[in-house]
């Protein structure tokens, strides 16, 4: 993989015609060098949020060597690159013949379930096996997320109760598990989570040996500016700490956007502008969904081309280059107001899910990939970065 030291470099030396998505591997091993710091548990790295080999490489190399995976083939990509990591299979609905595979030919122990039909496939698929680490997942509120995941999974507390007790019937070691919803945006709904499993510890009088918070820590946007990532852990900390439990169960977490979204940017191009539309050469059906579809505010900044650069800001809107109108970008994105036709754009916080959600549609398609050693437009590890472009 071709390297630079900014994005400036790399464009004056490629001049791309197709969009360019850069990987930051400091900006990868600051966010993991923290919650490594931070954190008092274990840490299991998204797969889901970007399995590029090069990221996982560096989450690697700074010593995340546990895995969240949601899938057969983020299973297979992990055990062909890290083969001594240890993989949690936290995806809640699996096909028997995947979990058959995960536990036999890749030696996964761990997996979650919210259901009595989908614990019995486990137990079943892996020949009722005795050494398996069983983690129910608890449904609890989303409403600080700005994705919610709590409609597609999770038991009810009430649910929950039942499960745990099956489980452990069936179990090694048993685990609690929730998750507060993608882009938390308030730490309480950690603490909320903690004390409904706390609820559940105390019916059941079960203890487990596992609490995992799941994801969900959030990144920093323009229009999303979250409280420091330190009263997250905070707040984890002080309720987990207040369950007074006799035996201290191993707590966890699966960061994923808190770790990669900074490290991930895309340069593109203007194809076109009319009045306060730019039309580029990447969209929603690229790496840009989280510009279209949730309509995050992603921060832009323009790429100097050797011309002046007017000091007066405009806010535009996006439009990608396939033929279907839902390739929009609301913004605003503010960038200085002469921009024209063949001016390159960055686009930051794109390392989180922006390379999984690609497709070919309408032939537009670019897999170049480079390395940048330049800093991210935003961050939520240096507050300097942070304040600077909010002011802005």
């Amino acid at each position: 993989m071709q390297k630079f030291n900014s994005v400036e470099e790399l464009v004056n030396t490629v001049q791309p015609v197709d969009p360019v998505y850069c990987i930051r591997p400091n900006s990868i091993k600051s966010a993991c060098s923290w919650f490594k710091s931070h954190f008092p548990g274990n840490i299991l790295y998204a797969v889901k949020t970007n399995p590029n080999e090069r990221v996982i490489k560096y989450i690697a190399e700074s010593g995340i060597e546990k895995f969240d995976v949601a899938s057969i083939n983020e299973i297979k990509l992990i055990q062909k690159n890290f083969p001594k990591s240890r993989l949690y299979y936290m995806n809640t609905v699996k096909s028997r013949e995947h979990i058959k595979e995960s536990y036999f030919n890749y030696n996964v122990r761990d997996f979650a379930f919210d259901t009595k039909d989908e614990l019995q496939k486990i137990i079943e698929a892996t020949n009722n096996a005795k050494d398996l680490n069983l983690f129910v997942r608890v449904s609890i509120s989303n409403e600080h997320a700005e994705i919610d995941l709590s409609q597609k999974f999770g038991a009810l507390p009430s649910e929950a109760l039942g499960l745990l007790r099956l489980a452990k019937a069936h179990a090694s070691k048993i685990g609690l598990s929730f998750h507060v919803g993608s882009q938390c945006m308030h730490p309480i709904s950690y603490s909320k989570g903690i004390k409904e499993l706390g609820n559940i510890i105390k019916k059941t009088k079960i203890m487990p040996d596992f609490i995992n918070v799941g994801g969900g820590f959030p990144s920093v946007y323009p229009d999303l500016n979250p409280q420091p990532l330190e009263n997250y852990i905070s707040e984890i900390k002080k309720t987990f700490n207040n369950l007074k439990l006799e035996k201290k169960p191993e707590l966890m977490c699966e960061p994923g956007r808190a770790l990669v979204a900074e490290s991930g940017s895309s340069i593109v191009r203007v194809v076109l502008r009319k009045k306060q539309k730019l039309y580029i050469n990447d969209g929603t059906y690229g790496s840009l969904f989280d510009a279209g579809v949730p309509s995050f505010v992603l921060p832009t900044k323009m790429i100097p081309s050797g011309r002046v650069t007017s000091k007066k800001l405009t806010s535009y809107s996006l439009y990608g280059p396939t033929c279907d109108s839902i390739d929009y970008m609301k913004g605003p994105f503010v960038l200085p107001n002469n921009l024209k036709e063949g001016d390159y754009l960055e686009i930051g916080q794109l390392g989180a899910y922006s390379l999984t959600f690609r497709t070919k549609f309408n032939g537009f398609y670019s897999d170049q990939i480079f390395e940048v050693n330049d800093k991210p437009i935003m961050s939520m590890y240096n507050k300097d970065i942070l304040s600077s472009y909010l002011v802005a």
